[in-house]
């Protein structure tokens, strides 16, 4: 069905790539597609270049292809048939080049859940949605269901697992609109 899938891949937010690799490795496989994990490095703010170095992009990217070869090299697919790349850029620019170089079938996005900052202010992955000339899979991350008790409390053991403190739970429900 697909022959060329493209994933991307932020290496500080690991968990949230799983999610997406997953299920591209399963189409992969059914497939028989390659499958290609992108980073992006983004271009420092220009208000920044003064307290870095020159060379922080480029050590930033070098960093990130250690990790994304790391990663690529737990993939379960067959020798050949999956890829890295890290780019500098934009990130969906740079996500929606590497799907059009490649002329990708599908894209594989991780996203968290919505919130009202992603409704106003747009995320990496409805850029590319909405911008893409390929299909898009969007794979959320489960919807954490916190029960709040007559207090206004969290309940602990529906939160305990994904977050430390009672505080980071109000905070992670309040930001996926549980709480409005």
């Amino acid at each position: 069905m697909f022959k060329s899938i493209i994933v991307p891949v932020d290496v500080a937010d690991l968990r949230l790539a799983a999610l997406a690799i997953t299920s591209a490795v399963k189409l992969a496989d059914n497939g028989g597609a390659t499958l290609t994990l992108v980073h992006v490095v983004p271009i420092m703010p220009l208000m920044m270049l003064d307290t870095v170095p020159v060379s922080f992009e480029g050590e930033v990217a070098e960093k990130a292809k250690g990790q994304l070869a790391e990663l690529a090299a737990t993939v379960n697919l067959p020798a050949g048939k999956v890829q890295s790349a890290v780019r500098i850029g934009g990130i969906y620019h740079e996500v929606l080049a590497i799907a059009e170089e490649q002329r990708a079938d599908l894209v594989v996005v991780g996203s968290h859940q919505p919130s009202v900052a992603t409704y106003l202010l747009g995320s990496n992955a409805s850029a590319i949605v909405r911008h893409a000339s390929c299909s898009v899979m969007v794979v959320r991350e489960e919807k954490q269901l916190a029960k709040v008790d007559e207090t206004g409390e969290i309940a602990m053991e529906q939160a305990h697992h994904r977050y430390p403190t009672v505080d980071d739970a109000k905070k992670a429900a309040w930001d996926s609109d549980l709480l409005h």
